[in-house]
């Protein structure tokens, strides 16, 4: 599972027209160039150094004009929907790594979130993933497909070899592509926020940005969703970007958590966006 805890160990969207029976008149022209224009596109980080892929872990802030827009109060909450490549005995077995009563929730209190899901995930809960990535509150970033570990010493997970890193983040991709999966995004989540100069290189191929947090919310494997909203709600600043988690079976408070995160930070004058418009800033 993707996660750092507080304590530090952690684991882890055609309809066929038919014909009648007489001719149809000819179809009047339609109006003149003025298609609905082009899909906005997703702002990304330009490559580090020798063509690293780039790390984004907050909006940035500072204090001149250019940051104008730095201090405002905005907040990203980034889902990871976590599933290893091995885990489908276990799913087969009724262990739940998904979390529907959390996504009704966010659209409940319409805040639109960031969901980092695994191509394994994709591909054990495609209906779920279709229907995330249809939904315009939300957006689904990359978070690998099989959630094995890109550096070695990575919470006990297995670990990717670096010639097959930006194979197995296109394999995800393309299990989202299977599954039906819309408002897709260039951004990647490393497996337990591990990551290396060498898996930065490695990665430079896939042309994604990688997305960490500033703020972690210690909902893995968490019991107390009070202690999971304090701990949120005592590490957000403006530009704030949060990691939680989208799995039932290994986070079992976070809905709870969010119910008591997501009005107070409201009370507080807070406005939730997804990490493409956090970037945005």
């Amino acid at each position: 599972m993707t996660t750092l805890t507080v304590a530090g160990v952690l684991l882890g969207g055609a309809l066929a027209g038919c014909g009648g029976a007489s001719p149809a008149p000819p179809p009047r022209p339609s109006a003149p160039a003025t298609a609905s224009p082009a899909a906005k596109k997703p702002p990304t980080m330009a490559p580090g150094p020798a063509g690293r892929t780039p790390v984004y872990s907050r909006r940035p802030v500072g204090g001149g004009a250019a940051d104008k827009g730095a201090a405002e109060k905005v907040v990203a909450l980034t889902f990871d929907a976590d599933m290893t490549a091995d885990q489908g005995p276990r799913a087969k077995a009724g262990e739940r790594f998904d979390n529907p009563e959390l996504i009704a929730l966010l659209r409940r209190l319409k805040v639109p979130s960031t969901v980092f899901m695994t191509g394994r995930w994709a591909e054990e809960y495609p209906a779920q993933a279709k229907g995330i990535g249809a939904d315009g509150l939300f957006e689904v970033a990359n978070h690998s497909y099989s959630h094995y570990a890109f550096t070695a010493d990575c919470y006990g997970l297995p670990v990717v070899g670096k010639d097959a890193m930006a194979r197995d983040v296109e394999r995800a991709f393309s299990a989202f592509r299977q599954a039906g999966v819309r408002n897709v995004v260039p951004y990647f989540r490393f497996p337990g926020g591990c990551y290396d100069d060498a898996a930065l290189r490695a990665l430079t191929p896939a042309n994604v940005t990688a997305v960490q947090w500033d703020v972690v919310s210690g909902d893995a494997f968490a019991t107390d969703a009070g202690a999971v909203a304090e701990q949120v709600l005592d590490g957000v600043r403006p530009g704030s970007l949060v990691v939680m988690h989208c799995t039932r079976s290994a986070a079992p408070v976070t809905g709870e958590a969010i119910g008591r995160i997501v009005p107070e930070l409201r009370k507080r004058g807070y406005r939730f966006v997804k990490v493409s418009e956090l970037m945005e800033g």
